[in-house]
C-alpha cells in the first residue's frame, strides 16, 4: 500500500528561493505529470499573483535554474518550461530513485508545500534525509486504500455535483441556475447538493490553499 507525504520545506533548499525571495507576491505551482522520467517530473510551472514581472527576472539569476521559456499567458497567470541545474536534477533522481511521485508542488514567498507518493516508508525516511533536519517539516502521512486518490480530496459525487453546477450556470453572475435546477438533475433532494457544494468547497480550499490547518499564503 502505498504513502502519501505532505511535507514544506524552505525554497532555499530546494528551488526557485532567489527568484521566490525576489516575488514574495508570486504563487508557483508545479504542472504534475505522470512519470519517471528525470527530464519530465518537474519541467512545467504555472506562475501567478502580484510579483510576476519581477519573478521572470530573478528568474535569470536564479542558481537553480538552467534555462526557462514562456509557453503561455493567461489574464496575468504564466506557464514556464524550465529546466533545472545538475543539484535539481539530482533531487530529483533520488525522487525517482525511491519511487517518489509529485502528487502536488505549490510555492508561495519563501517555502514550498510538497505532496508525494512513496511506494515504502522507507523511500520517504531516505528522501527525507536528502534535507537539513529543520529544513523539512513533515505535516502528514497516511496510507490510501483506494486506487487513485480523488483530485484534490474531491469524492466522486462532489466532483460530479460541482461540474453540474458549473455547466448550469449555478455560480455565474447572476446566478443561472439554483439548487434545485442541481437537485434536479441529479436526482437528489436540494439539501443534498447544499451539503454537497458545501463539503466540495471546504474540501478544495484545504487541499489547495490551506496546509495543516494554516494558509500557505501566510
Amino acid at each position: 500500500m502505498s504513502l502519501i507525504a505532505e511535507f514544506s520545506v524552505p525554497a532555499d533548499s530546494f528551488a526557485l528561493g532567489h527568484a521566490l525571495e525576489s516575488a514574495p507576491g508570486t504563487r508557483v505551482e508545479i504542472e504534475r505529470l505522470a512519470t519517471h522520467s528525470r527530464e519530465w517530473v518537474m519541467p512545467f510551472f504555472w506562475v501567478s499573483g502580484d510579483d510576476v514581472d519581477q519573478f521572470a527576472d530573478a528568474l535569470e539569476d536564479d542558481p537553480t535554474v538552467e534555462a526557462f521559456e514562456t509557453l503561455d499567458a493567461f489574464d496575468g497567470t504564466y506557464l514556464y518550461e524550465i529546466r533545472w541545474d545538475d543539484d535539481i536534477e539530482q533531487l530529483v533522481d533520488e525522487m525517482v530513485n525511491r519511487h517518489g511521485i509529485v502528487r502536488q508542488a505549490i510555492a508561495n514567498k519563501n517555502e514550498w508545500f510538497l505532496k508525494l507518493r512513496f511506494t515504502d516508508e522507507g523511500f520517504l525516511s531516505e528522501f527525507r534525509d536528502h534535507f537539513e533536519a529543520d529544513a523539512f517539516e513533515l505535516h502528514r502521512k497516511y496510507r490510501t486504500t483506494e486506487p487513485k486518490d480523488g483530485e484534490f480530496g474531491l469524492t466522486p459525487e462532489q466532483r460530479e455535483t460541482l461540474v453540474l453546477a458549473s455547466e448550469l450556470g449555478y455560480f455565474s453572475v447572476p446566478r443561472n441556475a439554483t439548487v434545485e435546477d442541481i437537485a434536479e438533475r441529479l436526482d437528489i433532494s436540494a439539501n443534498s447538493v447544499s451539503q454537497r457544494l458545501r463539503r466540495a468547497h471546504d474540501t478544495l480550499i484545504r487541499h489547495t490553499l490551506v496546509i495543516d490547518g494554516g494558509q500557505l499564503d501566510r
